[in-house]
């Protein structure tokens, strides 16, 4: 497969005796691995490929560096926004994506090191499986840094791994759940060792889906994505991403987020 993502803050590669793996990389280890638009957009593609290209019988996502899967959206993005549309347009993009990571033909990993968060843990979500190093911390702290919120369906993809009740948790106290907790309440499948052991580990994991009949995986993707999609209502949750988004409080968020500083939260 050649795909071309236009961007090298998104890197791809294929691996396994017969290129049967596609490894994709955040790589902006500088920024933790913050989520640009253009990142985004390249995992859409990644999804549209895997489709198209029948010789594909898994993908890895991870982050570079070693500090963090990803570390949500680039928060400096979101300085722009300014109409109602704006912040629409935003969750659309990010419904878009993810709905298409979820929706992809062949089984997705997610391998964690460090920060899994707001985007990220959002597209760590989106996959079939979770793998995390010791480091691993899962979460959505929107409360305590930008004061927006998540659409409806990311609330119902959370709520059908974790239930209503650790979902209301993680959002509330805005906490990261760290790699031990994540374990045990069946957010990741599986904790390493170590550090080291986390891209072996995961190759090991997708060398395994990859031998497997591929229209069972498939048409068991398929089958569960329609039952958790009877949880999202349609058209929901315009009004909730306006509220929050259009609100003077997420423009305090962004602005202290960026200057390093406590957020003065009016809930207005």
């Amino acid at each position: 497969m050649s795909l071309e993502l236009g961007t090298d803050e998104l890197l791809f590669e294929r691996r396994g005796a017969e290129g049967e793996i596609g490894w994709v990389t955040f790589n902006r280890p500088q920024a933790r691995n913050a989520l640009t638009f253009a990142m985004y957009e390249g995992v859409a593609s990644v999804a549209e490929e895997a489709n198209r290209d029948r010789s594909l019988r898994a993908l890895v996502f991870r982050g570079a560096g070693g500090r963090a899967f990803a570390a949500g959206t680039d928060i400096s993005q979101f300085r722009a926004f300014q109409r109602d549309q704006d912040a629409l347009d935003y969750e659309a993009r990010m419904d878009r994506v993810l709905s298409g990571l979820e929706d992809v033909r062949v089984p997705t990993i997610a391998a964690i090191q460090g920060a899994c968060t707001g985007g990220g843990a959002a597209i760590a979500a989106a996959c079939d499986l979770r793998l995390s190093s010791p480091t691993g911390r899962f979460g959505f702290p929107v409360a305590r840094t930008l004061g927006n919120t998540l659409s409806i369906s990311n609330l119902a993809r959370l709520t059908a791994l974790l239930g209503m009740a650790r979902v209301k948790d993680l959002l509330f106290t805005a906490r990261l759940m760290g790699a031990q907790e994540g374990l045990s309440v069946g957010l990741f499948n599986e904790v390493t060792a170590d550090e080291k052991s986390l891209f072996p580990r995961a190759e090991e994991l997708a060398a395994t889906l990859a031998s497997h009949a591929p229209l069972t995986l498939e048409t068991t993707k398929e089958g569960l994505r329609r039952i958790r999609a009877r949880m999202v209502p349609e058209g929901g949750g315009s009004d909730l991403i306006v509220k929050a988004y259009m609100s003077r409080d997420f423009k305090e968020g962004v602005e202290a987020f960026l200057a390093k500083r406590p957020p003065r939260w009016r809930g207005e």
